[in-house]
């Protein structure tokens, strides 16, 4: 999200569910994940806070990481796939 669509949507309530700890997420901010019940969430440490996303940030570091390879060695793969 860029500065301009940061918009707050209040403070989320904490529940007891069994054992642990959750949050409840507002309508909005299901619909806009795309998620549903059973979904993995991602909740990580960014320099301006929390961040939660669906997409699994260690597979985004790997993939980033092999794109950079790809760009590097671009010609040395394409003599070893012939």
């Amino acid at each position: 999200m860029s500065d301009e669509q940061i918009e707050a949507y209040g403070a989320l309530k904490v529940i007891r569910i069994g054992n642990s700890l959750g949050v409840v997420l507002p309508r909005e901010i299901v619909a806009e994940l795309a998620v549903e019940k059973g979904d993995r969430l991602y909740l990580t440490l960014s320099p301006e806070g929390y961040r939660l996303t669906r997409s699994d940030p260690e597979f985004e570091r790997r993939v980033a990481l092999a794109r950079r390879i790809i760009s590097k060695r671009h010609n040395a793969l394409r003599e070893l796939s012939k």
